[in-house]
């Protein structure tokens, strides 16, 4: 595969495979398991400082 084949392909079809996969990880999010897991590793950071000040 040439240079140029790999360019066309990649501007062409790349460039849309690019764009389904963003949409589909945007939208495993509005799952509902996924909002679960997004508001556990939002608060993930403070589980060390609130064990620590409990303990």
């Amino acid at each position: 595969m040439s240079y140029d084949a790999l360019r066309h392909f990649a501007d062409s079809w790349g460039l849309v495979f690019m764009g389904l996969l963003y949409l589909i990880l945007i939208g495993w999010l509005f799952l509902p398991h996924g909002r679960q897991r997004s508001a556990e590793a939002a608060r993930a950071i403070f589980e060390d400082q609130t064990e620590a000040d409990n303990g």
